[in-house]
């Protein structure tokens, strides 16, 4: 027993003092990570290029809009995140979310700003591919509009017509709207039918 305590000690020790390889850490993490400076993407890990689909040549050096369904998209993700990101230093959501090879799917996104003061500066992104329990079926994606799909995100993490139009800086009246032509895309008549509609579609 005391040879076994003292074992683990021993292998305690060494492993204080062993320096960490943090590069082959970052590229052989279990999710997708990216390092970015004003959304262009500097450094990416190897789950990053296997979920968008590319190569170092295709993704490293261009702007995240490469990965979003239109310009719109990434424009306005850009104008809502910006915000959040310098208040609290981080951001959290779902999206939908463009491959390489053109296909869309839903993505958990999150980022860490480095310095607030200029949130898009530099900053750290992870990505985890919900497509396994999430998918997006293109006839009827490719016809939501991108606010459609904001809207639709929002609805899945369970806010409220009021919590979206504050994050969306719209007004609950026009969420109303957008919520009505989900739902009419969908053939549903309720919010309930259509989360599940989104998160098996």
């Amino acid at each position: 027993m005391k040879g076994s305590v003292s074992l683990a000690s021993s292998d305690s020790r060494r492993n204080r003092g062993a320096a960490v390889d943090y590069r082959a850490a970052f590229h052989n993490a279990p999710t997708g990570l990216a390092i970015a400076r004003n959304r262009v993407i500097l450094d990416a890990n190897k789950i990053f290029m296997e979920t968008f689909r590319g190569t170092a040549q295709s993704l490293l050096q261009q702007s995240f809009k490469l990965l979003y369904p239109t310009q719109e998209d990434f424009e306005r993700t850009g104008r809502r995140v910006s915000p959040l990101l310098g208040r609290n230093g981080w951001y959290g959501d779902d999206r939908i979310m463009k491959r390489m090879d053109g296909e869309l799917f839903w993505c958990h996104v999150t980022g860490f700003a480095v310095n607030r003061r200029d949130p898009f500066a530099e900053t750290i992104w992870g990505f985890t591919d919900l497509s396994r329990d999430r998918r997006v079926i293109s006839p009827i994606r490719g016809s939501l509009t991108p606010r459609e799909r904001d809207i639709a995100a929002l609805l899945i993490e369970g806010k409220t017509s009021k919590e979206i139009g504050k994050t969306l800086s719209i007004s609950p009246r026009t969420v109303d709207i957008h919520r009505a032509n989900l739902l009419r895309k969908y053939s549903v008549d309720n919010t309930s039918v259509l989360v599940e509609k989104l998160l098996i579609a």
